[in-house]
């Protein structure tokens, strides 16, 4: 371990020992459970490793909220899908209903697609959306997001890659 790393991780844990309690009381006021508090916290600290500017850091519970905020938005976003998806197949006969590990293996998808599709540009997703999820051709959404139409055919294209990564991996 080089000195830069051993210093990171002192850095991490200082802010870890020093705000951890208190992080943890601000999650639990936006949360209904404990457990998902305590597990967004340690996810908010893991997000701190990844980082080089540590050192930097003037406000580090303005840095953890942002952080964190960013986590609570995911677990949010991921909540309402998964809801929405069990509320669909609620309406559907029960002959056709998928079994327990289907269901899983279907949500475990979503996600996955979710946080894919978070990671592109509002526009690229929002055409995405637009167009699989409420129908829309390539120019209706053009005209909403204020884009040429070909700009739309690549926002779809990215679109589309993101889900085929998330279904099958990255391409060879």
């Amino acid at each position: 371990m080089s000195a830069g790393d051993s210093t990171h991780l002192q850095l991490v844990s200082l802010l870890y020992r020093d705000h951890r309690d208190w992080l943890l009381g601000w999650l639990r006021k936006s949360l209904y459970s404990p457990e998902r508090a305590e597990d967004l916290s340690q996810d908010t600290f893991v997000r701190l490793l990844a980082r080089r500017d540590l050192d930097q850091t003037r406000a580090p519970r303005a840095l953890l909220t942002t952080i964190a905020k960013g986590l609570l938005i995911d677990h949010f976003r991921r909540s309402a899908l998964e809801r929405t998806y069990l509320e669909e197949l609620g309406q559907q006969p029960q002959s056709v209903q998928p079994s327990a590990e289907e269901q899983a293996m279907a949500l475990d998808a979503l996600r996955e697609i979710d946080r894919l599709l978070g990671q592109l540009s509002s526009n690229a997703r929002a055409a995405f959306l637009h167009n699989r999820l409420d129908g829309m051709g390539h120019v209706e959404i053009a005209e909403r997001l204020g884009v040429s139409v070909s700009r739309v055919r690549q926002y779809l294209a990215q679109g589309l890659r993101q889900c085929y990564i998330a279904l099958h991996g990255e391409p060879q």
